[in-house]
């Protein structure tokens, strides 16, 4: 009798060969850029898809090549110069060219030929016939982009019309390939995709939020009279660039004293002083994904007591909107069922300003947007609310007569049955900031 043991050893080589293999990341990844590219195709099924990535000439000088984000939310490539070239299948085997249609290729990613004289200068690329390319970028067909116009008119010659992202620069080269053929703006039907996020990205999202939650943490050690706003800046963007993110999302905003009451303030050049209130609006960019986290301080580490009177108020704002995150509501500013209304609402019949006059004219943008591999992700602002779905929630107040400035967002994640906070554990009530401020600016003297 051979012992469970023995029978174990014996049946281990045997299932050990029958267990499929694992799922890499890298493998489920593409296969959700896959997927996006069949939903895609089942919106826009009477026509040819076509969308550009960025050119190398397009590169930033200061931060490098990132991607064109429709671009990379479908195909995961990072690399310049290519395109996408979508050919979908209707689903109805009677519809009109069905049978020519289903010879063609479904999807087809155009790569620039490899030059060994400019990888020289910006490093090595892959090509259309390097070795596993296809398994490299998930696309069945890799093709020479010198290929891409004789493709798209072999295409033409089923499909009548072509979409693409109307605003992008190359698409003026449709024209001249097609000039008879009516261009659609495919960005609409891309952005519907974009709104709902997956798990994956749910959980880069929240990365992206606690590299930037540290950061705020950094800011506010680093805050004391005499520093510069891009002193406080700086300190932020190396946070999380220290733990693995590739930039800014987009121009940190430091905001001290009388410059907190400006929306978009990035000058970020003054010295702070004793007394001032410090707005910092800061998110990190990791892997791709974004975050936008907005805190207001007071730099000598208590709030006087009209600052904090308004900053209670927002902040009652804030979570009188959180409170009413749940689907079926709207971040548009005029939508129906706005969450902008409820923060509004708030803010209008809670304190007054110096002439005595209600506040709500003070709040001066929207409540929120979508957030996703853009800061203001790509959306449909009056379109209800979905579990998946990734926003801020941040109103303010902003009294130039007063200088106060104070804004608190938050990024929140819409779920079946309300909200849950990505950045929650950043804190927001005043109490605990003047403690954990003070208690900063004293281990610095210390």
């Amino acid at each position: 009798m051979y012992s469970l043991l023995a029978v174990f050893a014996l049946l281990t080589p045997l299932l050990a060969v029958a267990a499929p293999p694992a799922r890499t990341a890298d493998q489920r990844m593409l296969e959700q850029y896959r997927s996006r590219r069949t939903e895609l195709g089942k919106s826009l099924s009477d026509g040819v898809t076509v969308i550009f990535g960025r050119r190398e000439e397009q590169e930033d000088l200061r931060t490098g090549f990132f991607q064109e984000a429709n671009f990379y939310y479908l195909t995961g490539w990072k690399e310049p110069g290519a395109v996408l070239l979508l050919a979908p299948l209707p689903e109805d085997q009677k519809a009109p060219g069905y049978s020519t249609k289903s010879a063609l290729p479904r999807e087809i990613l155009f790569l620039p030929e490899r030059n060994p004289a400019e990888e020289k200068w910006t490093g090595r690329k892959y090509g259309p016939d390097d070795e596993n390319i296809r398994a490299i970028t998930g696309f069945e067909v890799v093709m020479p982009a010198t290929k891409f116009e004789t493709e798209l008119r072999r295409m033409l010659e089923t499909y009548s019309r072509i979409y693409t992202l109307t605003d992008h620069p190359a698409a003026e080269q449709l024209g001249k390939v097609a000039p008879l053929r009516r261009l659609s703006n495919a960005a609409q039907d891309i952005a519907k995709l974009r709104m709902h996020k997956s798990p994956e990205e749910v959980a880069l999202l929240e990365r992206a939020a606690n590299a930037t939650i540290d950061a705020h943490r950094t800011a506010w050690r680093r805050a004391d009279a005499g520093v510069y706003e891009y002193q406080v800046a700086a300190a932020m963007v190396q946070t999380f660039e220290d733990e693995g993110c590739e930039r800014p999302a987009y121009a940190p905003i430091v905001g001290s004293g009388p410059n907190s009451v400006y929306l978009h303030y990035s000058q970020n050049s003054r010295q702070l002083e004793a007394g001032d209130l410090l707005l910092m609006d800061v998110g990190a960019e990791c892997a791709g994904y974004v975050s936008d986290i907005t805190r207001t301080i007071p730099v000598s580490g208590k709030f006087s007591k009209r600052q904090r009177e308004i900053y209670e108020i927002v902040l009652g704002a804030q979570k009188a909107a959180i409170a009413q995150v749940k689907p079926g509501m709207t971040v548009g500013k005029t939508a129906a069922n706005t969450l902008y209304k409820v923060a509004y609402d708030y803010l209008n019949s809670h304190g007054k300003d110096l002439h005595g006059e209600r506040l709500g004219k003070y709040f001066t943008h929207g409540i929120g947007h979508h957030v996703g591999l853009d800061v203001h992700d790509a959306s449909d602002p009056s379109a209800p609310l979905e579990p998946g779905m990734v926003i801020t929630i941040e109103p303010g107040l902003y009294i130039p007569e007063e200088n106060i400035g104070i804004r608190i967002e938050d990024i929140v994640l819409v779920t079946e049955h309300g909200a849950k906070v990505l950045s929650s554990s950043l804190p927001s009530e005043p109490s605990e900031i003047e403690k954990l401020v003070a208690a900063a600016a004293s281990g610095a003297r210390n």
